[in-house]
């Protein structure tokens, strides 16, 4: 019997923080280096920044489909962030946890306790920290995507957000973004292994003694 083969459930890592701290990137390096590993594509009402492609980054939709699929109990999660809706289609994310896929979410507190409400036992939920205000004001700044109006938004928004570090599994600090990838990444291996996520170990044990027919 192939240990590779065992039979698992995946896991929901969920990644939240205020916005500028780096949720993104270290959510594209971890995709990158992890075969098994999705991206939970959310559905958001907000305008498609240059960079973004449709059906990738998100699924972009009007308020009126928006509001289709959540009251049609379509959305695992959903919320209210900077005056825009975003949501979690429900049936991708099932049908990839039943097969041993691991599912990463790139939402905010909101969703995040929706998800760990619904679904405890199988999320892992990661929040990231600045290591300074300053430096999460030059970090939006930087990145040369919103208006003024909208940075000073997220700044405030990042003062009633960051409280929240209290409700979730891990705290990562990211004032290095290669170590706080790292710490991210042995996250996930470590919860990856936790064996009531492996249901297979038990015809496992069966194959080690000898007990199995097959």
């Amino acid at each position: 019997m192939d240990p590779q083969s065992i039979k698992r459930r995946g896991v929901m890592l969920v990644l939240s923080s205020p916005s500028g701290t780096g949720k993104s990137t270290i959510s594209r390096n971890l995709l990158a280096g992890n075969r098994n590993l999705e991206l939970s594509v959310s559905v958001t009402t907000r305008a498609r920044r240059g960079s973004e492609i449709d059906g990738t980054h998100y699924h972009f939709v009007t308020e009126r489909e928006f509001n289709r699929l959540r009251d049609d109990d379509a959305l695992l999660e959903w919320a209210e962030v900077h005056g825009n809706y975003y949501g979690t289609p429900r049936e991708a994310v099932d049908q990839a946890m039943g097969e041993g896929r691991d599912v990463l979410f790139d939402i905010d507190y909101q969703g995040g306790q929706q998800l760990m409400e619904k679904a405890r036992f199988d999320v892992v939920s990661v929040f990231l920290l600045p290591p300074s205000m300053e430096e999460l004001q030059s970090r939006l700044v930087r990145r040369a995507e919103d208006a003024q109006e909208v940075i000073q938004k997220r700044l405030n928004n990042a003062i009633e957000e960051i409280p929240h570090w209290k409700e979730y599994d891990y705290v990562v600090i990211n004032d290095d973004l290669d170590r706080a990838f790292s710490e991210v990444q042995s996250i996930l291996t470590a919860e990856r292994l936790r064996r009531e996520r492996s249901p297979g170990l038990f015809d496992y044990e069966q194959f080690l003694l000898g007990r199995n027919e097959s």
